[in-house]
């Protein structure tokens, strides 16, 4: 197994935080939701954290995380959240060694 996966982590300005959810479900949601790029990803509120986002994503065997910052949707999410954000996102890469994998229902907006 060779899947890569990201961890990352937004911090908001003080309250911003539902600001940043929005621009990315404007700019990225349906581009995650519309290619199979992505067979698993999670956008998390910390709960310790009210200006805190972390985001889990597993990329399909095979698939180039960098493809997909490099298209116009990433483009644009970045552009609207920038200014939003305490300070730019730390990503960190990953390589997946073992992984349980269930069937997973969307879950809506909270």
């Amino acid at each position: 197994m060779s899947q890569s996966t990201l961890f990352i982590t937004h911090k908001a300005l003080p309250g911003k935080r539902d600001a940043v959810r929005r621009a990315w479900e404007t700019h990225l949601a349906p581009s995650i939701e519309s290619r199979k790029i992505h067979d698993a990803y999670f956008y998390c509120y910390d709960d310790s954290d009210p200006d805190t986002i972390r985001v889990f994503q597993r990329y399909a065997e095979g698939a180039d995380p960098q493809a997909f910052m490099l298209g116009p949707a990433y483009e644009a999410y970045v552009a609207a959240v920038t200014p939003l954000l305490a300070h730019p996102p730390e990503i960190h890469a990953a390589t997946v060694a073992w992984a349980k994998h269930l069937t997973a229902t969307k879950t809506e907006s909270a």
